[in-house]
């Protein structure tokens, strides 16, 4: 039997190396066992003649807000799917045209952390799904006594406010045995620049730059704790790749970071207040020299949410929705 057709819009292909990649790319290939799946950028594509695609599944509202209308005009009765991503949910729906246009065209809404569908007017809500994201297990790997390593993984840019993991770093002594690796690519020359005089200054703290996917986990996974200071997020990968590493993560309290562990997780501090950020690292350091009851606590908490980031469950939530549309 001939499989269905799906194409996967995403604004972002294999050389962003960001987030909405990681999904888009795991999303095709947990789906092409059902569906014949293409990864376009934009829709239509070279491919779409006379389109005998069934079904479009497209990330970010407004970002692919063109192809989902182009999408809706051409076949009005063909399923359409969007999946928000942070700056959807936090930002753009609540005053761009085309995110709210692309809204109201979909009939299935994916949201990626159980706190999204709160973020959406209540008359969309019944057509909202939570789809958490997954990945790979690892092994929790001992961890030195001796000192703290931290790493935060985020391409720099405003929406994942770095500034709070370079005043943190700044408040923190080069003697108080606690290390900051940063991983991430520079999208914002001015925080590029910032990040190279943090690391001038301060000699505990280093800015690797980009780095290979594999690099980057096995980063966390040395890790004593992941930081993640974003202000605004739709569901970070990195939140969950740390889960599933056996690797605590300390998190701003924001909406994205609290539908990824839950409200009454206790590695969260204040968005942007990195005096907080600090003290909690320095919380998790003296736990570690006393042998790490705080951070087996955050650890044990993370371990109880990471069920929720196996890719069977990912691929399971997939399948029902699209289930739904068929």
């Amino acid at each position: 039997m001939k499989k269905p057709s799906l194409c996967i819009v995403t604004p972002a292909l294999a050389d962003a190396n960001n987030g909405n990649w990681q999904t888009a790319r795991r999303w095709a290939h947990m789906l092409r066992g059902h569906y014949a799946v293409r990864l376009v950028k934009a829709w239509p594509d070279a491919q779409s003649t006379d389109d005998g695609t069934d079904i479009l599944l497209a990330l970010h509202a407004r970002r692919s807000a063109a192809s989902v209308t182009a999408w809706a005009q051409a076949h009005p009765h063909k399923p359409l799917v969007l999946a928000l991503t942070g700056t959807d949910l936090y930002r753009d729906i609540l005053s761009d045209a085309s995110a709210q246009r692309s809204l109201a065209l979909a009939q299935r809404l994916i949201v990626l952390q159980e706190q999204g569908p709160q973020a959406l007017p209540e008359a969309l809500r019944a057509k909202c799904r939570v789809v958490f994201q997954s990945s790979t297990r690892r092994a929790t790997l001992p961890k030195t006594q001796a000192h703290l390593r931290a790493v935060m993984v985020g391409h720099l840019r405003d929406e994942k406010s770095p500034q709070t993991l370079f005043e943190a770093a700044r408040l923190i002594g080069p003697d108080e045995g606690i290390f900051i690796d940063h991983i991430g690519e520079a999208l914002d020359p001015a925080l590029g620049k910032a990040a190279r005089q943090t690391a001038a200054d301060c000699p505990h703290y280093r800015w690797l730059g980009n780095q290979p996917h594999a690099a980057t986990r096995a980063r966390i996974q040395r890790a004593h704790v992941l930081v993640h200071t974003s202000r605004m997020e739709g569901g970070a990968h990195v939140i969950m790749e740390a889960a599933l590493s056996g690797t605590p993560v300390l998190a701003s309290r924001i909406a994205g970071n609290v539908g990824m562990l839950g409200a009454d997780y206790g590695g969260y501090f204040p968005p942007g207040d990195a005096a907080a950020l600090a003290a909690l690292l320095r919380t998790a350091r003296d736990g570690q020299l006393r042998g790490g009851a705080w951070l087996a606590d955050l650890q044990t908490q993370c371990q109880l949410r990471s069920a929720r980031f196996e890719p069977a469950a990912e691929r399971a939530a997939l399948l029902s929705l699209l289930a739904e549309l068929s």
